[in-house]
């Protein structure tokens, strides 16, 4: 097995390691045809080229016998701390259980490293049994989950963190939108945007009711999110591609 960076050439491959991992990970609970709509929308042939060329992704690739077999993708968010996303890590279900996902979290935990992140955060549905198994394996902290919707269905989504450097950064502030309410803007909780991450607004200050978002490049609150979860401030044009529920095999 080989580890190398992805490069426009893998991009077929690519995605149909990333069908059979879906489908390996949630065909028991997600309808096929959701899965493939899946595919898709988050590995769209000219978005996935422009995320291998993108000067700020992390994007590995595992390759046996000249064959792509898995991949990961991680960004690095300017946060009021730096923080790791990792979007995706996908394994044929042909080659789990032989280390290429622990290798290609390792490779992109290294690159994360030396970008300077205070932390790495990755995502994954509970009924990825395999997933959520390989973070806790992985020595990372179950922080929180959100219930999210996939085809008219309520899932659990699991979010995972793993602490790498000190956090220099404030976690919270208040904001004062146009129309005059007050909203508790929560920097650890965000979304990474086109040109600046989506962070969560409260109504209250023990964020427990959630007002929206605010844009992290103009500091608007005048976001608008459609059905697919895409997502756009309306003021400066900051965008944010789909929700994507599965960062782990």
């Amino acid at each position: 097995m080989d580890l190398r960076n992805a490069t426009a050439a893998d991009v077929d491959e690519i995605r149909t390691v990333a069908r059979e991992s879906l489908v390996a990970s949630y065909g028991h609970a997600v309808d096929r045809d959701v899965l493939d709509e899946a595919v898709d929308e988050w590995y769209d042939a000219a978005d996935l080229g422009d995320d291998i060329g993108g000067d700020d992704a992390v994007f590995p690739v595992a390759v046996v016998d000249g064959v792509v077999v898995g991949f990961a993708e991680s960004y690095v968010v300017g946060r009021r701390e730096r923080v790791g996303e990792i979007d995706w890590l996908h394994v044929h279900p042909d080659h789990r259980g032989s280390g290429i996902g622990s290798a290609l979290l390792e490779r992109v935990e290294a690159e994360l490293r030396d970008a300077d992140v205070d932390r790495i955060e990755g995502r994954v549905l509970a009924d990825n049994e395999a997933g959520t198994a390989f973070y806790d394996r992985e020595g990372y902290e179950l922080v929180g989950e959100h219930p999210v919707d996939i085809g008219g269905k309520t899932f659990e989504e699991r979010e995972y963190r793993k602490q790498v450097g000190r956090l220099t950064g404030i976690s919270e502030a208040t904001y004062e939108t146009d129309n005059g309410d007050t909203v508790h803007v929560a920097f650890d909780e965000s979304e990474r945007g086109s040109d600046a991450p989506f962070y969560l607004a409260y109504v209250d200050p023990d964020q427990t009711r959630r007002y929206g978002y605010l844009c992290g490049n103009c500091e608007g609150t005048n976001i608008a999110v459609d059905t697919m979860d895409r997502m756009e401030c309306r003021d400066c044009g900051n965008r944010r591609k789909p929700t994507r529920w599965d960062a782990a095999y």
